[in-house]
């Protein structure tokens, strides 16, 4: 478990890059709840606001490129931070904006603040959040950045081309994304659906590690790969080393998609809440 501050001390601070979510399930609002219940000050920079509830995403506006460049630069020159992570970054303008802000401020890339990058193409509705051509720049700008990229595998194949049904094709597009330049490279099990097991393959280039959970029956997932991001960040701005942080992550989605909970006429959030009542 991450420490929680004492009462009247500074804790640690770390930054979502993201999209919001106006039904609170993901996005941004899922970001900084996990952060939150993970002992950490979460800041933001806003990328895009969506238009969303638990059925699906209606529309999306992006913020102008060089606003969340400046978002991401006052907070890291004020407050400074742990680390970082993005998610719906939503066009190319936004990614390069992002990208060249971090290469200035020592985010992710060998610098001294890691980034999760989390590649957010599309919701779980399968409703775009990302323009197509922004691919190129999610793949040649955005991934090298990475000190940890946590796709999905719709989002694993949209990056890589490469269709993930078992541990052999997990093994390889864990290789082609460590290829594109992230140090560590996540492929997520949580859609293959053919074990009773939900499995996670990090590599680093050398060796494959599985971090493996039970699979828990529930429609009510929205806002898990946020979770899981936003918890690997938050481990590793307490100083946590990569595997390490993702071990804690999947212990930490885990137990949220357990104590997930129905809301409106879709999918439901996993919920972080349950350390309310783990601490209580």
């Amino acid at each position: 478990m991450l420490p929680l501050t004492p009462d009247g001390q500074t804790p640690v601070r770390a930054l979502t890059i993201a999209g919001t979510d106006s039904g609170g399930g993901a996005g941004i609002q899922a970001d900084s709840r996990t952060m939150a219940l993970c002992g950490v000050h979460a800041c933001v920079a806003v990328a895009a606001v969506t238009v969303q509830n638990t059925v699906g995403v209606s529309g999306f506006h992006e913020i102008p490129a060089h606003i969340v460049a400046d978002q991401v630069r006052v907070v890291v020159r004020d407050i400074g931070i742990g680390a970082a992570k993005t998610g719906m970054l939503a066009s190319t303008a936004i990614i390069e904006a992002v990208a060249e802000v971090c290469h200035e401020l020592g985010i992710g890339g060998g610098g001294a603040i890691p980034l999760v990058v989390d590649p957010v193409a599309a919701s779980m509705h399968g409703d775009p959040l990302l323009h197509t051509e922004a691919l190129d720049a999610v793949r040649n700008t955005l991934i090298p950045l990475a000190t940890v990229v946590t796709p999905n595998l719709d989002e694993v194949r949209l990056i890589t081309g490469i269709e993930v049904v078992d541990d052999a094709t997990a093994r390889k597009a864990a290789e082609a994304l460590h290829a594109l330049g992230a140090q560590w490279a996540i492929v997520k099990g949580g859609h293959l659906r053919a074990s009773e097991f939900s499995t996670d393959l990090l590599y680093d280039g050398d060796t494959f590690r599985e971090f493996s959970a039970p699979r828990i029956a529930t429609g009510n997932d929205h806002g898990g790969g946020d979770t899981l991001a936003a918890t690997i960040a938050s481990a590793l701005a307490n100083g946590y080393p990569v595997p390490d942080a993702v071990e804690f992550a999947k212990e930490w989605t885990y137990r949220c998609l357990a104590a997930s909970y129905d809301l409106g006429a879709g999918h439901g959030p996993v919920s972080p809440l349950w350390r309310l009542r783990a601490d209580a």
